[in-house]
């Protein structure tokens, strides 16, 4: 298998071109010094690369050569099992983090470039942050919905959440007890949700500050935006998202209380 793709001059991820000499910095092993560095046996080393949970290693004749990226795979194969995942499953969860790397995944979540407005805080993890952050709950197909809804995107051996404040807090109801899997299909659900509330106040901002920003004309035409008017318009978008941040704040908080009032106070008596 790995002659052909030789062969046809395919490689694996992480995998460098045969007789590519590492950087200056990069630090290399060989198979028994990995081992070492990893506290492994190099025959449960052999056994790895053999379920082929180890992108290949850079090979100078017959010496194989294994860097830093080799020794962090190990350490979160071993972190995995630890949580009481089998290497069948950890396999899996590594396909799925590498999924889409090169197949525009994060292009169609719309986050393959940096928003110019954005104001969450993304933050890349490796496997095993992420199964540290959600105890281990991080098997392929929480990953993959995680995916899918568009929390995740993968970056090489991590992958990226996009946003630091729904990481801290849904990681945080995980370990309040509340299963990562239906934290995801809430989550989903509250999405949909949340793109209906910033459409109503994207058409506020597309019926009343647009025409101020760009001129009446410009904005109906739809003329692309200059420079100038960029900066006016994220000027206004710094003044006014924080108030309609503050009101969805309120709403969503006065309609908890209702619904658990609702929940929690005592029926009305039957009539007499």
């Amino acid at each position: 298998m790995e002659a052909t793709r030789a062969a046809r001059g395919q490689r694996e991820p992480g995998e460098q071109p045969a007789g590519t000499a590492p950087g200056p910095d990069t630090r290399e092993y060989r198979a028994e010094e990995l081992a070492q560095a990893a506290g492994i046996t190099p025959r449960t080393l052999r056994f790895y690369r053999e379920r082929r949970l180890l992108p290949p290693p850079r090979r100078a004749g017959r010496v194989a050569w294994f860097n830093e990226q080799h020794l962090e795979r190990l350490r979160t194969i071993a972190a995995l099992l630890a949580r009481g995942h089998t290497l069948g499953g950890i396999a899996e969860i590594l396909t799925a983090l590498a999924s889409g790397r090169d197949s525009g995944t994060a292009r169609l979540l719309g986050v393959h470039e940096p928003q110019p407005w954005a104001e969450e805080e993304q933050v890349r993890l490796s496997a095993r942050e992420l199964a540290d952050h959600y105890a281990g709950e991080t098997d392929p197909e929480n990953v993959a919905l995680a995916m899918e809804i568009g929390y995740l995107r993968p970056d090489g051996e991590a992958v990226v959440h996009v946003s630091r404040d729904l990481l801290e807090a849904s990681s945080a109801l995980v370990r309040e007890g509340i299963p990562l899997a239906i934290l995801l299909a809430a989550g989903r659900e509250l999405r949909a949700h949340a793109d209906a509330l910033a459409e109503v106040f994207t058409e506020v901002l597309r019926r009343q500050v647009l025409p101020e920003v760009l001129g009446e004309g410009r904005a109906e035409r739809g003329a692309p935006a200059s420079e100038t008017d960029i900066a006016r318009l994220t000027e206004a978008l710094e003044r006014l998202r924080p108030l309609a941040k503050k009101a969805v704040y309120a709403e969503v908080s006065l309609a908890l209380d209702r619904r658990l009032r609702a929940e929690l106070d005592p029926p009305p008596p039957p009539p007499a």
